[in-house]
């Protein structure tokens, strides 16, 4: 089972660089369909944690560097296939089944897909209708660099903290907070891909999700979102001259700090008060 989660996690996170990657109707496809593997990994960490068995989110490299698009939907039918063979290893029938039926039909929607050449490799660092300076492009690829791994980073920690609480008004914030990382996540990785830049994130130390003091983790999160927030207006600041557009974006990037900032205080003053009863 633990084999399965780790080939879950590829596949989606393989089916996401792909929808980055599209330049199509393909690409809300593609999203869709990793949307749903995300789902059936939480669904099996589930199971593994009702069967009281450790694990990790350790995963192999992600090798997505192609020049077609139809070169990685083969890979990621490999993926899978692999996923539908190790789903024997799961003694809860009935999901083996929902997630089998899911994957097969993603399986044949993929193998119809059109072809696209890929521009997400390119390393060119243009940002699409936008001449930035090079000291503004520097600025910007750094901060996807930065960004995107710290957005799947986050998704990782939010996840496993909701998976092992059963406390409804903790999980709805930990809920939310994964969404608000998948949209940052999503926005971060498709302004890579535009501008050639796209790398799949670094994987995630044990340490960092497998949290002991939660308390603690809140406040360091807290002071973070403060940072991202100088991050995001440092960033506005040094694209305001060549595209007020970007700018606006990272300023509505910057004000969603203060959203995970609020939840974040919430769950600290909610965790403080239930360990003080």
């Amino acid at each position: 089972m633990k084999t399965l989660m780790i080939k879950l996690h590829e596949a989606w996170l393989e089916m996401l660089m792909a929808g980055f990657m599209s330049k199509t109707q393909s690409k809300q496809v593609l999203f869709d369909f990793s949307d749903i593997l995300f789902r059936h990994f939480t669904w099996l960490e589930n199971e593994l944690i009702e069967l009281d068995e450790s694990y990790n989110y350790d995963r192999d490299t992600i090798a997505i560097k192609v020049e077609r698009l139809s070169d990685l939907l083969h890979n990621i039918i490999k993926r899978l296939d692999e996923v539908d063979l190790q789903l024997l290893s799961s003694p809860d029938k009935k999901l083996n089944a929902r997630i089998a039926s899911d994957i097969h039909y993603m399986r044949e929607v993929i193998s119809n897909m059109n072809d696209e050449m890929i521009t997400a490799f390119s390393m060119e660092r243009v940002f699409p209708g936008i001449a930035l300076t090079q000291e503004a492009t520097d600025a910007l690829t750094l901060f996807l660099f930065e960004e995107t791994y710290k957005e799947y980073e986050l998704i990782m920690i939010y996840n496993y903290l909701k998976a092992h609480s059963n406390d409804a008004y903790l999980n709805r914030i930990f809920q939310i907070l994964i969404d608000e990382s998948f949209f940052h996540l999503k926005s971060f990785g498709e302004m890579s891909a535009k501008m050639g830049i796209l790398a799949v994130p670094r994987v995630v130390m044990k340490e960092l999700y497998q949290i002991e003091d939660v308390v603690q983790f809140l406040k360091d999160g807290i002071f973070e979102e403060y940072a991202a927030k100088e991050e995001c207006k440092k960033l506005s600041d040094a694209v305001s001259k060549d595209s007020p557009e970007l700018a606006k974006f990272f300023d509505f990037i910057n004000h969603q700090e203060n959203y995970h900032i609020s939840l974040m205080e919430d769950a600290l003053e909610y965790f403080t008060g239930k360990n003080n009863e």
